[in-house]
């Protein structure tokens, strides 16, 4: 039949001069269109059938048709639509940051004793299990503990969101991923230097790429807050106009980040930060993303979804990922029940549980520090590239089962009629 219709159309290009030649191929944005409404309604579908987070769906489909399985999307088209992935994790980062309550922090020890052993435990664990366990050098180790120590900070504000959840226990999982995520770019930043150490010749790359990326971080971050609070502050509260603003802002925060090689999660997260701290007024502290968290999701789960290497996967990499992920798992719940404090163990624990997705910023960071050295890089970052595979499937439905043995969930009956 495709012979036929190909024999057709070339008999029709010898009369109509306009017609293009005989597509060989499904042009990769449409392709990728499909992927996004397949990802869609995935999701959609296991959340109405089987109650599972809607990110486990995008995820799925993005593996399934990405090119490691059928192929529907070729490593060209994943490039191609990197810039997309990049702008959904930096709006998503940016509303991270922006929830980031420091002020809670510091007035409340035992949250601030919490939070410290939580990134202190987590990282010296897993550097310790890399080092020792799995055999790796020291830099890549601690590259290995500063892309999984940290929760997956998109997974748990889309599960809250999702489940409309308030309360103590929602309110600690959003500070602890934001306050984890934080110390994590701090440890990647450093870790930077420490990989340029082993493999550079240049010493020069040890001390610049770091300050590059925190200095450059800090000052895209600054400079989109800044637009933003300007701008904003002669537009009306809330409205349609601010969003506006505020998107834009973003989006040219992730482009300049882009340009200038520096981390878009990273830079972003500081936005997020500095507009929370630098907007005195209260110009943009009620206008948000109104329903677009979704939007993002789906962009950017099926994405990640589908750069997973699972063609590289070795039952011993994945039997070391699972290793490293129970060590992770154990450091997180037993500093939560360590710190005490007036909140119940049970519910510290629920919290510890809350904390363990680990999805889309492990694998951008995992893929900035691999592209530094590519031929040694891509077989070291393998451990936690698998870990967080596994993890975009396991972690939501963690978190959402915290949430909901939290009893801080928004109880709603699905409508008639709808696949949700």
């Amino acid at each position: 039949m495709l012979e036929t219709l190909r024999t057709a159309w070339e008999a029709l290009l010898e009369r109509l001069l306009f017609l293009p030649p005989f597509p060989e191929q499904i042009d990769s944005l449409a392709l990728f269109s499909l992927l996004l409404v397949v990802g869609l309604l995935l999701g959609e579908w296991l959340h109405a059938r089987a109650g599972w987070p809607k990110v486990v769906g995008y995820v799925l489909a993005g593996t399934l048709f990405g090119p490691t399985l059928l192929g529907w999307i070729s490593f060209e088209a994943l490039a191609q639509a990197r810039p997309l992935a990049d702008a959904a994790l930096g709006l998503l980062m940016m509303e991270v940051g922006r929830r980031l309550d420091l002020g809670w922090l510091f007035r409340n020890p035992e949250l601030l004793r919490s939070t410290l052993s939580d990134i202190t435990l987590s990282f010296a664990l897993i550097f310790a299990f890399a080092f020792w366990l799995i055999g790796m050098s020291p830099g890549w180790a601690a590259a290995t503990a500063a892309v999984t120590m940290a929760s997956a900070p998109s997974v748990v504000l889309l599960a809250i969101e999702d489940g409309k959840a308030q309360g103590l226990v929602s309110d600690r999982i959003m500070l602890h991923t934001a306050l984890s995520s934080a110390a994590s770019f701090v440890a990647f930043t450093l870790v930077l230097g420490i990989i340029h150490a082993e493999h550079s010749t240049d010493w020069l790359n040890a001390a610049t790429h770091p300050l590059w990326v925190a200095g450059g971080g800090l000052l895209i971050g600054w400079l989109g807050a800044r637009i933003a609070i300007v701008i904003a502050r002669r537009l009306p509260k809330g409205s349609l106009a601010q969003v506006f603003v505020l998107v834009a802002s973003a989006l040219l925060a992730v482009g300049l980040a882009r340009m200038l090689a520096v981390p878009v999660f990273l830079s972003l997260f500081l936005m997020g930060i500095l507009l929370a701290a630098g907007d005195r007024q209260q110009v943009l502290r009620y206008t948000s993303l109104p329903e677009g968290h979704w939007l993002l999701a789906i962009i950017l789960f099926v994405i990640v979804g589908a750069s997973l290497p699972w063609q590289e996967f070795t039952w011993l990499t994945g039997l070391q990922a699972l290793g490293l992920l129970v060590v992770r798992a154990a450091a997180k719940s037993a500093a939560l029940a360590w710190s005490g404090g007036s909140l119940p163990l049970p519910k510290r624990l629920l919290v510890g549980l809350g904390i363990q997705p680990l999805s889309a910023t492990a694998v951008f960071m995992a893929y900035e520090i691999a592209a530094l050295y590519p031929e040694i890089g891509r077989s070291a970052l393998a451990l936690p590239l698998f870990a967080a595979a596994i993890m975009e499937l396991a972690g939501p439905a963690l978190c959402q089962m915290a949430l909901r043995r939290s009893g801080e969930c928004e109880t709603t009956t699905t409508q008639a009629g709808g696949i949700a």
